[in-house]
């Protein structure tokens, strides 16, 4: 499978690139993102793609954008990538682009953990509490919660690892009114979806959506959403508490990079082996295979 590891269009003027995904103007009021097969782990890109991510992720995104429409409105133009660019870019946007409204954005992630794993497990062995949330004692290590809770954090730059903030200090920044409309939509997305792959035995353990606004201040889901790289998906039939389960997601890389004595997880990135390069590609299809019942579109 062929990988991308950045784009060069020269048919359009570049925005700027992200761990994962680069942006070009398209008009005044539209962007094309593409979204590469590089990888983030630690907040650091890796030097190696994972062929085909790329496409995974867009494909996913393009799915739950579908799904959760009824929801809240998203950056969709329904404008096809191959039409905005040169003939002979083409082969670099085709299955892993989309033409999105130019929106701009809010500074907050929207996280939403329905179980205790990661920093929030970390988190609540220290403090007793997710983020400020106070949480029952007892729990153990990804245990499903009560229900869900909303715990944001600020963006950071490039490079920079993205900071928890409580939820008036989201007040501060965006306004009492649009934090808690953004909660709540993000609630509402991560139940509907967390229900939905029940049904496919995936468990959606915590994922993170980011919002923008239009010209006139509504709300819009964009980025990517429910992907694996913005979520933990678990396979239901081996999900245990008491133990972090395994995930389709980059968990593997980050495994992996756990077992480097002479890495502190800053740049430069270290070599990836190739087993766990393929590894991980095959957790991703496997995850969009599960959660969509279709495989990946090359």
């Amino acid at each position: 499978m062929n990988s991308l590891y950045q784009s060069t269009l020269h048919s359009l003027p570049l925005l700027g690139r992200g761990k994962v995904r680069d942006n070009y103007a398209v008009g005044d009021d539209k962007i094309l993102i593409v979204t590469t097969d590089r990888l983030s782990a630690f907040d650091v890109v890796m030097n190696e793609p994972i062929p085909g991510k790329g496409m995974v992720l867009n494909q996913m995104s393009d799915f739950w954008f579908e799904k959760l429409g009824h929801i809240v409105p998203n950056h969709l133009t329904g404008v096809t990538p191959e039409s905005v660019v040169a003939p002979n870019e083409v082969d670099q946007v085709k299955g892993r682009s989309v033409v999105a409204k130019r929106l701009k954005p809010i500074l907050v992630e929207a996280v939403v953990r329905g179980y205790i794993i990661g920093s929030g497990w970390k988190d609540y062995q220290a403090t007793g509490a997710i983020c400020g949330i106070a949480l029952p004692p007892g729990l153990r290590q990804a245990d499903k919660l009560a229900q869900p809770i909303f715990t944001p954090a600020a963006k950071a730059d490039l490079g920079e690892h993205d900071e928890n903030i409580s939820f008036a200090d989201m007040e501060s920044r965006i306004g009492r009114e649009l934090a808690a409309k953004i909660r709540d939509v993000a609630i509402q997305l991560y139940q509907t979806a967390a229900d939905y792959a029940a049904t496919r035995g995936i468990i959606i353990a915590d994922t993170k959506f980011e919002f923008g606004l239009d010209d006139n201040g509504t709300l819009h889901l964009m980025d990517e959403v429910l992907t694996a790289d913005s979520s933990r998906f678990w396979p239901a039939d081996s999900y245990a508490p008491g133990i972090s389960p395994p995930s389709f997601d980059k968990q593997f890389v980050r495994d992996y990079l756990e077992t480097l004595s002479d890495w502190n997880k800053t740049a430069p990135a270290p070599a990836l082996p190739a087993d766990v390069i393929a590894k991980t590609g095959a957790k991703y299809r496997e995850a969009l295979e599960r959660l969509t019942g279709k495989t990946l579109e090359a």
